[in-house]
């Protein structure tokens, strides 16, 4: 949804948008228990359900284990512990009321994955800069501290004439702003190219190669070494690939099925091509999307008065047409054509 409300602005002409990557120091440690009820309970969640977190996370004992020494323990009654299923969810609900008020300004959450999108027009960065203070201030009061050193803005900019830009300032301290940032698992450029995401995956698929041959002299079953491809290497490339493919060059494209191609005849049989795998995948999530009606993108998903097919997302630029939501309307128009 980041890159779709991003790819939708910069339609218009004389925008660009500033995206703040938002990092915690600490976040699921920084949960106060009681604090967290308080909010579950606003959510309606059962009051026995609340006073079970609670428990769970006040007056733990905790202790260090390092090869064969043991530290000595300590009660804890902040935060929620790393690696426990419930942290992410738990931080999900405890951050739920941390929301934007601005229509241009959007504040995406995934765990503790924060990030606020400025969607600017005619150089106004009011509610963009009034969002990011606010944000501070919310953190401020609910005990999370925002890492500012590690916190990075990047700016999209595609205007011809474009203004110095100036830097927004967390805590006291100017943020940095980069080319390019790793968002969740994808590396997402301020020129929205993927070459680096491309790059970056093809390094890992060819290292992963390396074991597939290794299989290959041990005289693995071909059946096997398909398993082993297909969770190893094969889930490597189609890493996020719904969001890139599209508007991939077809240079980079060629070198991501070298690497299926090489696979092939270290196997000795066929495998689903990349266009295949990206086919399968979008139309799979734009199916989960469209009967979900409380996804955000659900409303992007409209069928026409003949109830066969589905609206063009409207585009001007060729960025907007090869994102995701555009290019899944369109698979998913062809797939129910009478001739497909």
């Amino acid at each position: 949804m980041a890159l779709h409300y991003i790819l939708q602005h910069l339609d218009s002409p004389g925008t660009y948008a500033r995206i703040l990557f938002v990092d915690f120091s600490s976040a699921f440690t920084t949960i106060i228990p009681s604090l967290l009820q308080d909010k579950l309970s606003q959510l309606h969640v059962p009051d026995s359900t609340c006073k079970w977190i609670t428990d769970f996370l006040s007056d733990r004992k905790q202790h260090v284990k390092l090869g064969k020494h043991v530290s000595a323990s300590r009660t804890i009654s902040t935060g929620s512990p790393q690696g426990c299923v419930l942290s992410p969810l738990l931080f999900s609900l405890y951050t739920n009321s941390c929301t934007s008020s601005h229509q241009s300004v959007k504040l995406l959450k995934f765990a503790d994955d924060t990030t606020l999108i400025g969607l600017i027009s005619g150089g106004d960065e009011s509610a963009y800069r009034w969002e990011s203070d606010h944000l501070v201030s919310w953190c401020s009061q609910n005990n999370l501290e925002l890492n500012a050193l590690k916190t990075v803005e990047m700016v999209v900019d595609f205007r011809r004439n474009r203004a110095p830009t100036s830097p927004i300032t967390l805590c006291d301290s100017p943020v940095t702003i980069v080319d390019s940032f790793r968002f969740l698992g994808s590396i997402i450029t301020q020129d929205l190219k993927w070459e680096l995401n491309i790059s970056s995956i093809t390094k890992k698929a060819q290292q992963r190669l390396f074991f597939l041959r290794q299989l290959k002299k041990l005289n693995l079953p071909k059946t096997m070494m398909v398993h082993f491809y297909t969770a190893i290497i094969e889930s490597i490339l189609c890493s996020s690939i719904t969001v890139w493919y599209a508007a991939a060059t077809a240079k980079d494209k060629g070198r991501l099925q070298r690497v299926i191609r090489s696979a092939e005849r270290v196997i000795g049989c066929n495998l689903p091509s990349l266009e295949d795998l990206f086919a399968s995948r979008s139309l799979k999530r734009a199916k989960k999307i469209a009967a979900d009606p409380f996804h955000p993108g659900h409303k992007l998903f409209v069928p026409l008065p003949s109830g066969r097919r589905l609206r063009s997302i409207r585009t001007t630029t060729s960025r907007h047409t090869n994102s995701f939501f555009p290019s899944a309307v369109g698979l998913i128009n062809r797939a129910r054509s009478p001739t497909a």
